[in-house]
């Protein structure tokens, strides 16, 4: 059960029987999850070939395009990372360090800190954005592909039920 964004389960809940669609679902599940999870590695392996953390490549990410203004503030960094206020202070902390990103006081309220990138945060973002754009092409090929196949191997089994039915029916 999905409530918000913690899900619950409990083993009082009736186990439903096994239909021949669960299958289906359980492989494309893990289909979507492997490719997902390939994906991941991939833009993990990107930052650290590009000298920093995955950690630092997403909120590097976040900073340039959450709120389409190319700045954020702490908050809205921890939303788009779903991470706690205080360790996105922690990581921006590191990142100012690196020289990714600078940090500056609102004009308006002095309590709230915005962020930006650097010159060097946005050379290197914008490497890893041309690495990630052409692996996301090429899983949406493979996913599209996939889906196609699917779509195909519905299509013939209703065309071979159709004609079961029709021999039967003569």
């Amino acid at each position: 059960m999905y409530s918000g964004s913690v899900f619950t389960w409990s083993p009082r809940q009736p186990m439903r029987e096994k239909k021949p669609k669960d299958k289906e679902t359980f492989q494309e599940l893990a289909l979507f999850r492997h490719k997902l999870r390939k994906f991941l590695r991939f833009s993990e392996d990107a930052a650290r070939a590009c000298g920093i953390t995955p950690q630092q490549h997403q909120l590097m990410l976040g900073i340039a395009g959450f709120t389409g203004t190319g700045k954020a503030t702490i908050s809205e960094i921890a939303d788009f990372l779903q991470e706690k206020h205080n360790s996105v202070v922690g990581l921006v902390d590191r990142a100012v360090q690196s020289g990714l990103v600078r940090r500056a006081e609102n004009a308006e309220d002095r309590r709230v800190v915005v962020v930006s990138l650097t010159e060097r945060g946005e050379e290197i973002l914008r490497t890893l954005s041309l690495m990630h754009h052409e692996e996301v092409r090429r899983l949406r090929r493979d996913f599209m592909g996939v889906e196609a196949e699917r779509r195909a191997e519905r299509t013939s089994r209703g065309r071979e039920q159709s004609r079961s039915v029709e021999h039967s029916a003569n």
